[in-house]
């Protein structure tokens, strides 16, 4: 899979996590040179607290567009180190 925004990969791995139709990368699956920090934050009743991150592309900024569960509850275990994506990015195979 691979996932992309302003045509340019910003994530890029064979090993996602799919939970609620978005697919999880593993953290290792970034191009770090996108990706900047986010102080936006969010709760999800059974997969706890969201991180973001934003990218930043050619000059462009997609704030909070990736987000992520660093201390997942229980039920959401299979996303520890894992980011997922919206607000436009596009993942596909």
């Amino acid at each position: 899979m691979k996932a992309s925004w302003n045509g340019v990969v910003v994530a890029e791995s064979d090993d996602t996590v799919v939970v609620e139709g978005n697919h999880y990368f593993p953290e290792s699956a970034l191009k770090r040179e996108y990706f900047t920090f986010s102080n936006h934050k969010t709760t999800c009743a059974w997969k706890g607290q969201a991180s973001y991150l934003s990218l930043l592309v050619d000059g462009e900024m997609n704030t909070d567009a990736a987000w992520f569960y660093a201390d997942p509850k229980p039920e959401a275990e299979e996303i520890r180190g894992r980011v997922a994506f919206w607000k436009g990015v596009k993942v596909a195979a």
